[in-house]
């Protein structure tokens, strides 16, 4: 079992930032990704990024040059700055874990990221 507990959602003006925060817990082996996706109301979950134990990043273009993903392999922590946000950025951010060896994804409660003047 993996436990993550995501923080550092909320509101904020166009153009602001926000630093979200996951928390992992529990067995994780040690080759893993780990990531933020986002789900805006009637759309589909999507990537935002995500960063290896090695700290390879992927990053949607939509998000490229705005936001940093980064992690702490002693701690089992990932965080995602946002800068510049905008109006579509508003979604639930999803924090998630998955573990190549076994091919198990675990997800976060997640938390409401609101971009609005």
């Amino acid at each position: 079992q993996v436990q993550l507990v995501e923080s550092g959602g909320g509101l904020v003006q166009p153009g602001g930032s926000l630093r979200l925060s996951c928390s992992a817990s529990g067995t994780i082996a040690r080759l893993n990704r780990m990531g933020w996706y986002r789900q805006a109301p009637g759309k589909q979950r999507d990537l935002v990024a995500t960063i290896s134990t090695g700290g390879d990043t992927i990053y949607d273009d939509s998000v490229k040059e705005r936001f940093t993903i980064s992690r702490d392999n002693t701690k089992s922590t990932v965080s995602l700055q946002m800068n510049n946000l905008k109006t579509e950025d508003t979604a639930v951010y999803y924090c998630n874990v998955f573990i190549y060896s076994t091919r198990e994804s675990w997800w976060g409660q997640g938390t409401q990221v609101t971009v609005s003047s």
